[in-house]
């Protein structure tokens, strides 16, 4: 006998009627098409439009966001991208609060929490988030440098346990995005720039997350940006509009492709289009949000994928932090339309939910305006519902406060964390240095303190561990500054100062590669010289002092000069001529 789910009230679960009893098309002993099929048929146009806006939400109703029980009981939207994560505990009160509000309303339909990446290192507003206590590991890029499938895979079961015990359950990500242009600022979310690599770290990936099918233990991955965001022309980024083009010079739009064959191999419940317009490839010159030719030809027609398409966030109608800032849109291609027009044209390409928005007349206009048919209302619809039934979101979407607590950043989970940072470590060159004396940049000198007497000057040492970034070009504005572009070499300045401490003292050059570097200055003079792709400093000094080893491989060429980026075109594979360090450099396997 099926049991009836309570609130924390003990008021039935779903209980429409008030009287005890559930909906027909809660029996969880039907088939999910048949409950998908009972519901569509109850639902109101306006309840179908409120599906298909996929908006973003704070915990604990802070601003500049609406509260939750303005978009849920006022807008009756059910899917939200979290911003900013508290504490677990918190986290999961607020997913079951959230819930509460959605049960409330006329057909009860449970809310679908999602988020971006939140266990790595880097915290940008537009594409990763760091804080909530998570079990931290390196970002992406960082997991294709341990080049062990198995790992990834059990990492990634780790991230969904933790997620799924908050209450989210949608993964926007992962990035199935080949990184061939050096200078593209998001490389660090990729999983690199091998076609091959990259396949088989994003199918172990989503088979960590979502399992071998997607169910009620299962977080749902959204892979992105297809048809592959990478070869940004210029290395630019289709956040701006300088990056608004993907562009093929070596015609190797296939290449790109071949990540996404793989995570439709895997089962991947849902995609992302990109921002970017894929030009010159053979596709309609629009970006892939409004591209008939990218979804509805080859996504759906070529691969037969029916999952969910969410557009990349706040491409029709740009994003407000009100006091704060006003975002433009990212509708390249498509600029001259009316806000009408684009959303008309974005479901006519075959999209199912617009990212970022969180006003359901957008979609309502489009149908009484007699452009969009509510047949094809029904479409998305139906794909949005089958993947909440699927997840078991309408069985029971509530979450265990004191298990999150318990779940969400066990000492287990850190150690697993840290393996994987210390996995993805890559030797470039040299030798680990040793010394009673340590000079440091970039390191907690508290904790370099339990290696050695930390000193003020290089010439006071016996060995230095300088952390550096990248190099990068600074830009103006609000989001520029955390997406890392331009050049690749270090300013001559700050390349004259490195090297000045490397001659005074022998010293271990710690790079993280966000995205590649041109280390061809460093590497005659490095003492030791490390990539790593987020790492803790205690991770970092293990290594770089002979204590751990360095057992990973470059997930990309690093090229040897700005004038081999320069020249190298933005779609293909190792490109870049001579490069100094060549992916899949280090450990050996």
């Amino acid at each position: 006998m099926l049991t009836t789910l309570r609130h924390h009230d003990g008021t039935p679960f779903r209980d429409l009627n008030h009287n005890g009893t559930m909906e027909p098309y809660e029996d969880q002993r039907l088939p999910v098409e048949e409950r998908v099929d009972d519901l569509l048929g109850r639902m109101t146009l306006a309840e179908k439009a409120a599906l298909m806006c996929h908006a973003r939400m704070l915990a604990g109703d802070q601003g500049p966001f609406p509260s939750g029980a303005a978009l849920i009981g006022d807008r009756g939207l059910t899917a939200f991208a979290m911003m900013a994560v508290p504490d677990a505990r918190t986290m999961a009160d607020w997913n079951n609060h959230v819930q509460d509000l959605a049960a409330a309303e006329r057909l009860g339909i449970p809310v679908t929490l999602s988020s971006d990446p939140r266990h790595g290192f880097s915290a940008n507003p537009a594409t990763a988030f760091t804080g909530g206590g998570f079990s931290a590991g390196p970002e992406p890029i960082g997991l294709a440098a341990t080049d062990d499938p198995a790992l990834v895979e059990e990492y990634a079961a780790l991230i969904g346990r933790e997620l799924r015990a908050v209450g989210i359950r949608l993964a926007i990500h992962p990035m199935a995005d080949l990184a061939t242009e050096p200078r593209w600022a998001r490389i660090s979310g990729t999983f690199g720039e091998d076609p091959d690599r990259a396949s088989r770290m994003i199918a172990a990936y989503i088979r960590g997350l979502q399992g071998e099918r997607l169910g009620p233990d299962s977080v749902a991955c959204m892979t992105k940006h297809f048809p592959g965001g990478g070869p940004q022309e210029g290395g630019e980024d289709s956040h701006f509009a300088a990056g608004r083009r993907l562009v093929y010079p070596g015609g190797a739009l296939d290449q790109h492709l071949r990540p996404f064959e793989a995570a439709f191999e895997a089962g991947t419940a849902q995609i992302m289009p990109a921002y970017a317009i894929p030009s010159g490839s053979g596709l309609a010159e629009v970006g892939a949000n409004f591209n008939h030719d990218v979804i509805t030809g080859l996504l759906r027609g070529k691969y037969g994928f029916d999952g969910v398409v969410c557009t990349d966030f706040n491409a029709i109608t740009g994003m407000e932090v009100p006091g704060i800032v006003t975002l433009p849109p990212r509708h390249w291609g498509v600029e001259q339309l009316s806000v009408a027009e684009q959303v008309v044209l974005t479901l006519d390409a075959g999209a199912d939910q617009l990212g970022g928005e969180s006003d359901p007349e957008l979609i309502l206009a489009a149908v009484r305006s007699g452009a969009v048919g509510e047949d094809r209302i029904d479409q998305s619809a139906r794909r949005i519902l089958r993947d909440k039934f699927r997840l078991g979101l309408f069985d029971d979407p509530y979450v265990d406060p004191d298990a999150a607590a318990e779940t969400v950043g066990t000492p287990a989970g850190r150690a697993l964390g840290r393996r994987m940072q210390q996995r993805s470590l890559v030797h470039l060159a040299g030798a680990p240095v040793t010394g009673p004396r340590l000079y440091v940049e970039g390191v907690d000198a508290a904790t370099a303190a339990a290696y050695g007497t930390v000193v003020d000057r290089p010439e006071d040492a016996d060995a230095a561990v300088v952390r550096i970034a990248a190099p990068y070009e600074p830009r103006e504005g609000f989001l520029e500054p955390f997406f890392h572009s331009g050049s690749l070499e270090y300013p001559p300045a700050e390349a004259e100062r490195l090297l000045a401490i490397a001659a005074a003292v022998p010293t271990a050059f710690v790079v993280h590669l966000d995205r590649p570097a041109v280390l061809t200055p460093l590497a005659p003079h490095a003492a030791l010289l490390v990539g790593e792709f987020g790492a803790s400093d205690e991770v970092v000094l293990d290594a770089a002092l002979g204590r751990a080893g360095l057992p990973g491989v470059l997930p990309f060429d690093l090229p040897s000069s700005m004038a081999a980026v320069e020249a190298a075109r933005e779609d293909v594979p190792f490109d870049t001529r001579e490069p100094l360090f060549r992916c899949g450099h280090g450990a050996p396997r």
